[in-house]
């Protein structure tokens, strides 16, 4: 199965770290540490481009395992496969596909004799409860498994590989059968459990000692069980939660926390030793998927704060996509991290081993299944945050982030590769998972036999022994909690926690290890070792020059004490940001009568550039933003439009009520830049006070300035629609007359009536299904099964030569199409196709709702990259079959009014008004009192080739020409 692929890919990534890890009385302001690039050959084995120093062995294949979606290896060394074989049935014909009747299969697969290779595979368990599971931790002698809406957790109480018990760990995730849903969990550095999941809410989960999550957005869609959600709902901590969602739980299945939200759909989130999250994240169809390190409690910017928008929704006039898909412009979010283009992110993993070298440690992995390729990170500080700078560690075609070597293949099987995971051995050998599919999951597999691989990852040259762990001595213990793979460590830990005090001679040593993620994994353990233990780990805040260490050690003295303000005390004036941010961070549930001092002084330390310490002030200062701002605002000059920069980024991103009159005064002030002026625009549109809108209207008639007044009038124009809706007498200014003329209501009556004669319904049906109002009431008549067959019949060859593509596409779901001449795929990729007139027809008949990178409209998915994703073969599919994969986020929704109207498009909000964008990319506001029903459809907006009149010839032309895109995009 293996392909041959061409010359090796441009250099990849490599990093010298220089790292101090003893505790020194020396000046901690002092110290540094750094991360240098360091470029490297590659070279092609086994189908793969490859560090040129590195071997790859195919180490597992079918039959020992199908279309794995996550792997886990185990004290032994084993590697254990999260099959999803019965992944997407209700869009696969199980007798064409691949189907298990019995379940989804957990796989435990062994290199019994030692020669790189697996020989052993077996079920470890076979359940009616798994569809399509997306996640496995092995943790000591219970296996996790991740599968909306349950996190299932399997005990082998006696060893032999057979689960003795089945438990519903937690319950209540929205996603079943559907990649946006739960997924894989991992024990942390810290003892406790990290998990995440995708948007497909709502999720209601009560954790064991009755805390409740409650959590949803606007999302709906992508499977027909996920038809219902919610956004703005409050939790048990009285907070809205978001969207895809990082998780927390301690291993008794109390203390359920949110670490950060509002992701789309993070398929994994990776832990270092120093308690970094580390995560990915999809896009929807466009040129933003992102690698990204999520500070606690960070909001990741992928709905409106609320979850009642998207971000189509809240595009400003003329924003550039990454900004505005991530609201990277709006308070309240985190920095997005590094765009990695169009893709589809799997899973990832924080590197930690020396068997590759020094150079090679601390590297975050990112498997991204649409590029075919893992990506390798080193993270840098940068300020209060990290830099990432991105290089292809492992790829399956002639590509790398520095540019693109393009070669037409017609069915090119090197982007079969579809990485689903990477996990670290017990013997510092990395492992990934490949699904081999034409397509990226979605909503099919086109493989009909799901056949899976999995690579194993050595240094060129060196012998690697998986180690024979023994918990039952303290070095055993101790050499699993330095293990390379990440839940072994938790045994390790667990076994050395029990021991409390007694183990602190043997954990302390480690403190003077090499490897700092080693020292780091010593402080969290220590940290739960008495008093004594806690006293080594307050030294280490205190002396300890590296201060990533000292972020671990007020990261575990935080999870231990239940008053963090004598610690924030200790390193509130700590010279590195990281560890500021981290004291910031504690303050979100603090008084502000026990942390007014710590946060003045942390605003003080702000450089008024920092995105991530401003992002961190502004969770400190949650539910206190109006005493942090009367407080500080003391210290500056009297006139607002002469404030610091540093203090106006903080207004801006606190946008306290009682500042409204402040920013419209900078709005309007004529010694402010454009910048300045623009951010406190924003600022006051964030207010939600009557306050606000009167201030912005005024700014809407400020007839001195046009940048002021429009950008005013837009926003104005915007949160009339939501936000500032009931704070404020708005007349409707939708645009769209909800009222349907008399001589169409006429047309219905008379169609609808059954005392009428069948030739005069027949007859009003036909001239209904002319018009664009009549052949909308037509298929929402249709849908609503409110026209018997025969009229379905009579009508259909109307409503096919109506002259709007709209009602001609959205009628197949409910009318009898005319015969068509079917498409024979291959037949057309035998076909040479011309690149010029590919474009012109992508012009002529893509470009009214896609943009391929320099034209074109945002009605549908950006097409700029999808030659990365796809080869020629799933193209064509793609747009001869639109229905089969409607992407993600393009689901339509038919909403009838009261009036009898009926309204199709993509939702954009849904919360005081329902927002949604039609087919000819015009938004349509309905107020919730105007509407009578809302569904969603099966039927994609997209017409198929067909409905585009497109041959065989203009089929091989598009094809050519969309596959070329990528040429100028990577």
């Amino acid at each position: 199965m293996q392909k041959k692929i061409g010359s090796p890919s441009l250099a990849i990534l490599g990093i010298i770290l220089g790292f101090l890890t003893t505790l020194s009385c020396s000046d901690p302001r002092k110290s540094t540490y750094e991360t240098p690039d360091l470029n490297f050959k590659t070279t092609v084995e086994k189908g793969l481009i490859i560090p040129e120093n590195w071997e790859v062995t195919l180490w597992a294949e079918s039959p020992s395992l199908y279309n794995p979606t996550n792997i886990d290896v185990d004290a032994k060394g084993r590697v254990w496969v999260t099959e999803a074989v019965n992944y997407r049935d209700f869009n696969n014909d199980p007798k064409k596909h691949l189907s298990f009747e019995k379940g989804d299969r957990i796989m435990i697969l062994e290199d019994t004799n030692g020669d790189g290779v697996s020989d052993s595979s077996k079920v470890f368990v076979q359940d009616e409860d798994l569809v399509a599971p997306m996640g496995i931790a092995v943790v000591g002698n219970k296996v996790f498994v991740s599968c909306a809406p349950s996190l299932f957790v399997y005990t082998d109480e006696n060893g032999d590989d057979i689960p003795d018990k089945k438990e519903v760990f937690l319950t209540g995730f929205g996603g079943f059968d559907h990649d946006h849903s739960l997924h894989s969990l991992v024990a942390g550095p810290d003892g406790k459990y990290y998990f995440n999941t995708g948007n497909a809410g709502p999720h209601h989960v009560v954790d064991k000692s009755g805390w409740e999550l409650r959590s949803g957005s606007v999302y709906t869609g992508g499977t027909p069980y996920n038809d219902k959600n919610e956004p703005a709902q409050v939790s048990d901590d009285d907070r809205i939660w978001v969207g895809g969602l990082a998780l927390r739980i301690n291993p008794d299945g109390t203390g359920l926390k949110v670490m950060g939200h509002n992701f789309r759909n993070s398929y994994e989130v990776a832990l270092d030793s120093y308690g970094n999250m580390w995560q990915n994240d999809n896009d929807d169809q466009v040129v933003t998927c992102r690698v990204t390190w999520l500070m606690e409690g960070g909001n990741a910017g992928y709905f409106s704060a609320n979850g009642k928008r998207t971000w189509q929704a809240d595009r400003k006039p003329e924003q550039e996509v990454f900004s505005a898909h991530w609201h990277q412009e709006d308070p309240g979010v985190i920095p997005a991290g590094d765009n990695t283009g169009a893709g589809s992110p799997t899973g990832v993993l924080v590197y930690e081993g020396d068997a590759f070298g020094p150079e090679y440690r601390g590297m975050l992995l990112s498997a991204d299944a649409g590029r075919n390729v893992i990506f390798a990170y080193q993270p840098s500080k940068k300020g209060a945050g990290f830099d990432l700078k991105r290089r292809d560690l492992v790829t399956s075609v002639q590509e790398s982030t520095e540019g693109y070597v393009w070669n037409e293949i017609d069915d090119d099987e090197r982007k079969w590769f579809r990485p689903s995971d990477v996990a670290a051995s017990t013997d510092g050998s990395i492992y990934i998972a490949d699904w081999y599919d034409p397509v990226v999951g979605g909503h099919q597999m086109m493989d009909s036999v799901g056949y899976g691989r999995i690579y194993r990852l050595t240094p060129k040259g060196k012998e690697l022994k998986t180690p024979k762990i023994d918990l039952t001595t303290k070095e055993g213990q101790i050499e699993a909690l330095l293990s390379p793979a990440i839940n072994v460590r938790n045994s390790g830990f667990q076994k050395l926690v029990s021991q409390g005090e007694e183990a602190i001679e043997k954990v302390q040593e480690i403190l003077k290890d090499d490897n700092p993620y080693h020292s780091a994994r010593a402080i969290w353990l220590l940290s739960e070792l008495g008093q004594r233990g806690s006293e080594i780990v307050v030294n280490v805040l205190k002396n300890e020059p590296d201060p990533r260490l000292r972020v671990v050690a007020y990261r575990a003295l935080r999870q231990h004490h239940d008053s963090i303000v004598q610690y924030a005390n200790l390193a509130v004036d700590d010279p590195a940001p990281e560890v500021r941010r981290e004291v910031a961070i504690s303050l979100r549930d603090e008084s502000w009568e026990d942390s007014k001092g710590l946060i003045k002084k942390l605003y003080h330390e702000y450089d008024g550039l920092d995105l991530w310490y401003l992002e961190a002030l502004g969770i400190a200062s949650e539910d206190k933003e109006e005493e942090v701002f009367s407080d500080l605002v003391l210290e500056q000059p009297k006139s607002p439009t002469e404030w610091q920069d540093k203090f106006a980024s903080l207004v801006w991103r606190l946008h306290p009520t009682s500042a409204a009159p402040a920013l419209k005064e900078r709005a309007m002030a004529e010694t402010l830049n454009e910048e300045q002026k623009r951010q406190a625009i924003t600022a006051l549109a964030f207010i939600k006070d009557e306050e606000a809108v009167k201030a912005m209207l005024e700014l809407s008639e400020h007839n001195d300035n046009a940048i002021v007044k429009n950008l005013a009038q837009w926003w104005v124009d915007f949160r009339k629609t939501n936000d500032w809706y009931s704070l404020w007498d708005w007349q409707s200014e939708s645009g769209v007359n909800f009222d349907i003329p008399d001589q169409i209501a006429a047309l219905e009556n008379t169609l609808m009536n059954a005392s009428n004669s069948m030739e005069e319904r027949t007859n009003a049906g036909q001239k209904l299904a002319t018009t664009l109002i009549g052949g909308r009431l037509l298929i929402n008549l249709a849908a609503e099964n409110r026209l018997p067959e025969t009229l379905l019949e009579k009508l259909s060859e109307a409503i096919f030569s109506n002259p709007e593509m709209e009602i001609r596409t959205l009628a197949a779901d409910y009318f009898k199409k005319p015969e068509e001449e079917k498409y024979i795929i291959p037949d057309i990729i035998a076909l040479s196709g011309n690149e010029s007139e590919g474009e012109n027809i992508f012009i002529t008949k893509c470009a009214t709702c896609h943009t391929n990178g320099a034209f074109g409209n945002d009605i549908g998915p950006d097409l700029t990259a999808i030659g990365k994703k796809f080869d020629k073969s799933a193209m064509l599919d793609a747009i001869i079959h639109p229905n089969a994969s409607i992407v993600f986020g393009y689901e339509p929704i038919m909403i009838k009014t009261k009036s009898g109207q009926a309204f199709y498009g993509f939702l954009l909000s849904e919360g005081e008004t329902t927002v949604i964008k039609d087919m000819g990319g015009k938004q349509i506001v309905i107020a919730p009192s105007d509407i009578e029903t809302k569904e969603h459809m099966k039927t994609s907006i997209m017409p198929n080739a067909k409905a585009l009149g497109l041959t065989n010839q203009n089929l091989a032309d598009l094809s050519t020409y969309l596959l070329t895109l990528k040429k100028s995009s990577s």
